[in-house]
């Protein structure tokens, strides 16, 4: 059932927010200063909402606060109705319990979870025939979260693999690049990746549970932005030029982010 109060949950990244409302719903942002070129398209005022329902704007460095809030009232029916979206969504995906019959996702397909209390296996995590087997000792006090950290090591194990194959893979075509860019697997709530201004990536180990070419999105966004550190228009045209069809990919992962991020 739709949430009749529809705001932004707000994780203070930045010290700096604005509000606006709209449908009678007090909306908050956070607003994120960059330092960017002075071209006509880069120094626009990029709004973001993300799957927890965080509206951000990133704005150039001396952007003025009537600038900012003119440009975020100007797709103030757009992020509404992306909050929206984004909380009808919420309301059918509930807390995982980590029990036999839940399901799990591994690039793209579903699994399902079953549990197995044995106290003369070691325990483990496997994949076989469609089901993703989680071992433990019988009578295991907190067996919740011990299913649960045992499947998160499992898939920060695979994200590690896979997330190596793909970049050398993404590298061929990745041209401007040099070298093998250094990556750390780091869970997070509202990002699948990041490039830091020295090159290295950091990637979301939730990012697993889609399908590779989601997963070859991301690892191509980010190693275009060694090239381009901002979203300038020669960062979509860059984008566009390895992947071709990156926004169709894009909304795959969007429409499944609520599923792959839940724990």
């Amino acid at each position: 059932m739709m949430k009749k109060a529809i705001s932004a949950e707000i994780q203070k990244s930045t010290c700096e927010t604005g509000v606006f409302t709209y449908g009678g719903e007090i909306i908050h942002y956070d607003i994120i200063r960059r330092a960017i070129s002075s071209t006509s398209r880069a120094r626009k005022v990029v709004i973001k909402v993300h799957p927890d329902q965080r509206v951000v704007a990133t704005v150039p460095d001396d952007a003025t606060t009537e600038s900012i809030n003119n440009a975020v009232l100007k797709r103030a029916r757009w992020i509404w109705d992306s909050i929206r979206e984004f909380a009808s969504r919420k309301d059918y995906v509930f807390e995982k319990q980590y029990i036999s019959g839940e399901t799990m996702f591994y690039l793209g397909k579903r699994y399902m979870l079953k549990v197995i209390e044995d106290s003369e296996l070691d325990p483990s995590v496997k994949l076989s025939r469609g089901k993703l087997n989680v071992t433990l000792k019988a009578n295991m006090p907190n067996k919740q979260q011990t299913v649960k950290g045992l499947l998160n090591t499992w898939y920060k194990h695979k994200a590690k693999v896979t997330f190596h194959e793909r970049l050398n893979e993404m590298l061929l075509k990745a041209t401007w690049v040099e070298g093998l860019p250094r990556f750390r697997i780091m869970a997070m709530k509202t990002q699948w990746g990041s490039c830091s201004t020295q090159g290295n990536l950091m990637l979301n180990p939730h990012l697993v549970k889609a399908p590779k070419e989601c997963i070859d999105y991301v690892i191509l966004h980010e190693l275009c932005h060694i090239a381009e550190h901002n979203h300038s228009e020669k960062f979509w045209r860059l984008l566009t030029q390895v992947m071709p069809n990156w926004k169709e990919v894009k909304a795959k992962l969007d429409d499944m982010a609520e599923l792959y991020l839940n724990e």
